[in-house]
């Protein structure tokens, strides 16, 4: 029987509060965006305030740091990040297709001159004045209309969705259907474009003499309902501090991720934190196949200790074989290129607040998948969990 009573690390319930205190947002959006209770947060918030350094005692480990300088650091990077996009501004225009600089131009010729808008945007007067006495067609009217709609659902996704994705957005049954192909041209001329994953190196060392389990998941990723299977692994990520490192567990039912850690280092408590993220949220499950590779995190005896006490079933790629891992791999490509490529992190706290609203927030919340039937994966796993207890 599944436990439905949720339960989050010492690591989740500050990275929580943090978002509260910089996003601006409220605590009922940012505790349904997080899928906890506003009652929950509030709580978090206030034992957080009262004693930063030992609140959530209990709840994982997280090393304590100088707020006050934290608070300092973080105002002088975003007045640096305000300034590099003014200088920025102007370049982006220029790059907009005629049309785009054309509707610019309207918008602003009352703060500014026509003559010096075209100059700038490298269009002529002629072909503006041209193209504002033009009759707009009913399919026009439409087309912008649409292509509002498209940049909402595109920049809710952080960029990510493509004319696909954002098709079964639009299509959701209180609007007229839309044809892909309209929508990739409307994309196209305005310069939409999705990302696209790139490959990054693995991790983890697996030369050790520690023991190794078997490949007990071998490939098979076809799970029926939560906490079948789950696959663990690690990624890194580079800040002017040093290197953050990130391990997650992902539930093979809607590839969710269930269980979060990050640390400035790669060591046995990196995953141990994990796997106890994992077993508390997934409402302490027994019988579990966990998968992950050979690194000497995963074998080390304390890990494998923890493994055997929750009742888990441990399985472990072949060596130097990543596709045995394909979904966890596959998951940091998609994170680090839809989400942190090109970014540049000043601090381990950056890097560590980007990763945390990416899988809390956008991936496992919001971001649909083609796999899950168009369904987030926390959608996909609550309706299984739902099939499994009327079953």
């Amino acid at each position: 029987m599944i436990n439905l009573k949720k339960q989050y690390s010492k690591e989740f319930k500050i990275e929580a509060v943090k978002r509260v205190e910089s996003s601006g947002e409220s605590v009922l959006k940012i505790a349904s965006d997080l899928g906890v209770k506003p009652t929950t947060l509030h709580g978090w918030i206030k034992q957080y305030k009262q004693a930063p350094e030992t609140s959530f005692p209990g709840s994982g480990h997280l090393k304590p740091e100088d707020e006050k300088l934290k608070k300092l650091e973080k105002e002088i990077r975003e007045l640096k990040e305000e300034n590099e996009i003014l200088k920025k501004a102007g370049s982006l225009l220029r790059e907009e297709p005629k049309v785009k600089r054309f509707e610019f131009i309207k918008a602003n010729r009352r703060q500014f001159r026509i003559a010096k808008l075209c100059e700038v945007l490298c269009v002529s007067r002629s072909s503006y004045y041209a193209w504002d006495k033009r009759p707009e067609s009913t399919r026009s009217k439409e087309n912008k209309i649409l292509l509002e709609k498209i940049k909402i659902i595109h920049n809710k996704s952080g960029k990510v969705y493509g004319s696909i994705k954002i098709r079964k957005a639009l299509n959701d049954g209180k609007n007229p259907p839309v044809n892909h192909k309209r929508i990739e041209r409307i994309m196209s001329e305005n310069g939409i474009k999705s990302k696209v994953s790139k490959k990054f190196k693995a991790t983890t060392n697996s030369n050790h003499k520690l023991p190794v389990a078997e490949n007990i998941l071998n490939r098979d990723f076809t799970v029926d309902k939560p906490n079948e299977k789950m696959v663990s692994d690690i990624t890194y990520l580079w800040t002017d501090e040093g290197w953050l490192y990130v391990a997650a567990i992902m539930d093979l039912c809607g590839q969710k991720i269930i269980g979060l850690s990050m640390s400035e280092r790669m060591t046995k408590e990196l995953v141990i934190n994990a796997l106890n993220d994992a077993y508390q949220r997934a409402g302490r499950p027994s019988g579990v196949i966990l998968h992950s590779d050979r690194g000497s995190q995963y074998c080390s005896i304390d890990y494998q200790n923890l493994i055997k006490k929750y009742g888990f079933v441990c399985s472990m790629s072949r060596k130097g074989n990543c596709w045995d891992n394909a979904p966890i791999e596959s998951f940091w490509g998609k994170m680090k290129c839809e989400w942190l490529y090109e970014k540049h992190f000043k601090t381990r706290e950056e890097a560590r607040s980007a990763v945390f609203e990416y899988i809390e927030i956008f991936y496992n919340r919001q971001r649909i998948h083609a796999s899950n039937d168009y369904l987030t994966p926390e959608e996909y796993y609550n309706n299984a969990k739902e099939r499994a207890k009327a079953a």
